[in-house]
């Protein structure tokens, strides 16, 4: 009988573990602000000031 009580028990436990661990939560991001968000993290990795020029793309190697 403890046998029993002890594997239900078990179950129980672990089934108030698992069924939250399923649960998905969304969150919903603007694409107008994460747009912005992406090109100000954009403009501070390639330090760009206002008016200034975008870097032309490097030209590689041709190959030999």
């Amino acid at each position: 009988m403890t046998n029993m009580l002890t594997s239900g028990t078990l179950t129980i436990a672990a089934l108030i573990v698992l069924i939250p661990a399923c649960v998905t939560i969304n969150i919903y991001f603007p694409a107008a602000a994460a747009e912005k968000a992406a090109d100000k993290i954009i403009d501070d990795v390639w330090q760009l000031k206002p008016g200034e020029e975008t870097p032309a793309k490097p030209v590689d190697a041709p190959a030999s």
